[in-house]
Order: C-alpha cells, then sequence, then structure tokens
C-alpha cells in the first residue's frame, strides 16, 4: 500500500457514511468543511488552527450514531427524518420549535398514539434534549481522540452545538467562551444545510437573522463577506466537493493515513458503527477478533490477516444508512423494512469504494450476508463467488451476531449458537471455516464477550 496516502482523503470520503447517519444527503461534511475553510481563510488562521479545524469539519458528525436510538425512541419516528428535519428549526423560536416537535411525534401512528408520544417529549424537556447533544458531542470528540487528532479538533466537535448567546448545548457556553473553532463548525454547518436548501440566498438570509444569537457576528460577517466569490459557491453546488475541500488542507500541516493510522481509523468508525444501536455496543470489534481467530487457523499471516481484521471492522458500515425504527424493531420486520435492511451491504461497498485505502476491502466486506447456495445478500453469490476472507467473515459475523442480544431475542447459550451454525455449515456457511471457528473457541484464542459487556465500550 502506498504510504503516501493522505488522512484526509481517509475521513473525507467516510464522511459520507456520517452524512448518511445524520440524514443528510451525501456530501454534506465535505461542503460544510469547504464553507469552514473558507471562512477561517477569511479570518486569517494560522496554519496549525487550519489543521485542527480541517479535521474537526469533517469529523463534525462522528457522534451522531451515539445518540440515533434516544432520538427514534423518544419520538417514535425515524432518527433519520428527526435529525434532517431538526437542522431547519431554529429552536429560540418556540412556535418553530412547537411545530417540529408536533410534525415528528409518531408521524405515522393514531392521535392517541402521537398524543402519547408529544407528552413523552414534552417530559423530557430542555434537559432531555441537553443530554442527546451532550452524548453526540462527547462521542464525536473522543471518535477525534481515537485516531490522534489534535485537542482543539476534538474541542470544537464538542462545541458543535453551543451558541453565541448561550442558548445552545451541551455546557450553555456564550460568546468568546465557546472555542473559536466550535463556532465555525456551528455556523458552517447550518450554512450548508441551507446552501442545500436554497442556495447562497438561503444562507445570506439564515445567518443574519441568527447573527449574535446562534453565531459569533465576526464569523457572519467573514461569511458574508464570500458572497460575491462565484466561482467557489458554484463549485461547492456542483457534484464533486470533495475536490473543492482538499484545496483548503494546509500543505504544510498534511498528515499521512500510515498503516498504524488506518488501523485507528477503521476502529474508530467501527465503534461509530456500533453506537448506531444499543443491541451492537461491540458487534463489530467482536466480529473482527473472531474473524482473526479462524483467520489465523487458517493459516492466515501478515498483510492477509491485518486486511481480514479492517474488513470485519468496517462490514457494517452500511447499517449507518439504516433507521432505528428497523435495526431496534422487537419484533418481525415486514417486507418494506427488510428491503432496507437488506441493503446495508450495498451501502458498506458503496461507502468502502470511495476510500483508496479501503477499495481492496469493499468486495469482501459487503459479502458478510452471501451464502455458498446463493441465497445470500445484496448480490446473492454463490460459493464459487466467494473467497476464504468473506467466508470467515461470514462465518465470524453470523457468531457474533448469535451470541449477542437482539431486539427479538436474548443471546443464544455457546453450544446453542454451535448448533445452528453446524446445520448451516455446507449450505449457506464454509464449512472449513466453520471448523476453525470451533477449534479457535476450543484453544481459547476466539472468545465470545457476555452481552451485557458489549454494550460497555466508552464509544458504544
Amino acid at each position: 500500500m502506498p504510504d503516501d496516502i493522505r488522512l484526509s482523503e481517509v475521513i473525507s470520503a467516510l464522511s459520507y457514511a456520517l452524512d448518511v447517519t445524520e440524514g443528510q444527503p451525501m456530501g454534506h461534511a465535505v461542503r460544510s468543511c469547504a464553507i469552514g475553510m473558507r471562512v477561517g481563510e477569511e479570518l486569517g488562521l494560522g496554519p496549525v488552527d487550519r489543521s485542527s479545524l480541517f479535521y474537526a469539519l469533517l469529523l463534525k458528525d462522528a457522534g451522531c450514531s451515539s445518540n440515533a436510538a434516544k432520538v427514534c425512541a423518544l419520538f417514535g419516528a425515524d432518527d433519520f427524518e428527526v435529525k434532517r428535519d431538526r437542522k431547519l428549526v431554529n429552536h429560540l423560536d418556540t412556535a418553530e420549535s412547537l411545530r417540529y416537535v408536533v410534525r415528528n411525534a409518531r408521524p405515522d401512528g393514531s392521535p392517541l398514539a402521537r398524543m402519547k408520544q408529544l407528552v413523552t417529549i414534552v417530559k423530557s424537556g430542555a434537559e432531555g434534549s441537553r443530554a442527546i447533544t451532550e452524548l453526540r458531542c462527547e462521542r464525536g470528540a473522543d471518535i477525534a481522540r481515537k485516531i490522534e487528532l489534535s485537542e482543539d479538533t476534538a474541542q470544537a466537535i464538542r462545541a458543535l452545538d453551543e451558541h453565541w448567546d448561550g442558548q445552545g448545548y451541551p455546557d450553555s457556553l456564550a460568546g468568546a467562551a465557546i472555542p473559536l473553532l466550535g463556532r465555525i463548525l456551528c455556523l458552517a454547518q447550518t450554512a450548508e444545510v441551507f446552501f442545500a436548501e436554497d442556495g447562497l440566498d438561503g444562507v445570506l438570509e439564515v445567518v443574519e437573522e441568527r447573527r449574535g444569537t446562534w453565531f459569533d457576528p465576526d464569523l457572519v460577517d467573514a461569511l458574508r463577506s464570500t458572497r460575491h466569490d462565484d466561482a467557489f459557491w458554484s463549485a461547492l453546488a456542483g457534484s464533486a466537493p470533495h475536490a473543492v475541500v482538499a484545496a483548503f488542507e494546509p500543505e504544510d500541516r498534511v498528515l499521512v493515513a500510515d498503516e498504524d493510522r488506518l488501523d485507528r481509523v477503521a476502529e474508530a468508525f467501527a465503534a461509530i458503527v456500533d453506537a448506531k444501536s444499543p443491541y451492537t455496543g461491540r458487534h463489530s470489534e467482536g466480529v473482527a477478533r473472531i474473524a482473526v481467530s479462524i483467520g489465523d487457523v487458517m493459516g492466515y499471516r501478515g498483510r492477509e490477516l491485518n486486511d481480514l481484521r479492517r474488513a470485519a471492522l468496517l462490514h457494517d458500515i452500511g447499517k449507518l444508512g439504516v433507521s432505528n425504527l428497523i435495526l431496534d424493531k422487537p419484533g418481525m420486520l415486514d417486507y418494506a423494512e427488510w428491503v432496507q435492511m437488506r441493503r446495508h451491504p450495498e451501502l458498506t461497498a458503496r461507502i468502502l469504494e470511495r476510500v483508496t485505502a479501503f477499495r481492496p476491502l469493499a468486495d469482501v466486506a459487503s459479502a458478510h450476508h452471501e451464502r455458498l447456495d446463493g441465497r445470500g445478500y445484496h448480490r446473492g453469490l454463490g460459493a464459487e463467488q466467494l473467497n476464504t476472507t468473506a467466508r470467515i467473515l461470514a462465518v465470524a459475523d453470523v457468531c457474533e451476531a448469535l451470541s449477542a442480544d437482539r431486539p427479538y431475542r436474548d443471546a443464544m447459550p455457546r453450544e446453542k449458537m454451535l448448533g445452528i451454525m453446524r446445520d448451516d455449515a455446507g449450505p449457506g456457511l464454509c464449512p472449513e471455516c466453520f471448523q476453525a471457528l470451533e477449534l479457535s473457541l476450543e484453544l481459547g484464542t476466539a472468545t465470545l464477550l457476555p452481552p451485557a459487556s458489549r454494550a460497555a465500550s466508552p464509544l458504544a
């Protein structure tokens, strides 16, 4: 693998997964990054601050998966729809906030069900909103630290939803007490949402309206000074926003994604994926551990073993595009829900194919629900099309899933789990890989976490 891959290339490509999780169109984070960096340029930020700002903007939504289940449960609604609508609402306007709540409280429910949901939302109050925002901001900052980015980057992400007048979350910081980079993040993400909705005129209108309440007046002035930069705004509206943002990375502060850092990125995004549902607190980590144990038994070494681990860590990244109404449903999925669930491997492939460093893993990682008999998904591949790595990953995924709690069943005891897998070895699962799993369990190289400990991860 080339040793000159920029970390920015990896993060900007993976940020498209965060866009999906936050209910935004793909490209939201990179467009926000371009806007924020353009503001930083107007302010004359130095290279150190620009580098910290650059990564904070790309990773501003790194914690967004951690509150998805809570948002879904609070509103009884699709977390993507609730979050998408929230970005357009001025919560300081009581009437506007009330309309938002009424609009999103169990929208498909009966009048009685919607009324009960409204009561639940009202009871949660401002403190409920604060707790949900704090969870997101804390986890986002932790992700930045996990990738070993600067503390200024982490603190900017944590301050994403603070407002100039002190009415933001999670700490109600006001004015200059909010880190400057955090103030830029807040302005840039709002500007991008309204740019996508109403173009530059919509941006200028909303930032002026919220000048001195949401936003630092000096930052609004800096943003407004770019209104005649037609080349910038036209390029931002085009089909390649990632090309626009690449030009803003300080050339004298370029970070390289070496092998160790790529491992940390894979681990960080695995944590983002697992945080999406309380039932998958450490699923990706568990699948990676089991897959590596199977691979070791089957003679994998060095690069092969490392690629297997990364594919396992990232195999479910497409689940960031599945609503928690589906992921956490306590009963059986209906046909439409099942169609949505079956699309997550396809999204895994689409996301990983964007990342040069992870592109070779895309086919294997997205094949974790394929079966030897061709009855799996999303491509319906058969035995002749599934290499050993894909087969190992499928066995590891089933093993971890069956031994974990799910919304519709409790975790299975080890012997019951192995019995189910043994029956499926041949038609569905690879018999050799399953035998390697059994041996690794006997040797103790593959260990299954108790269900209760899977949600104990600090990033879960």
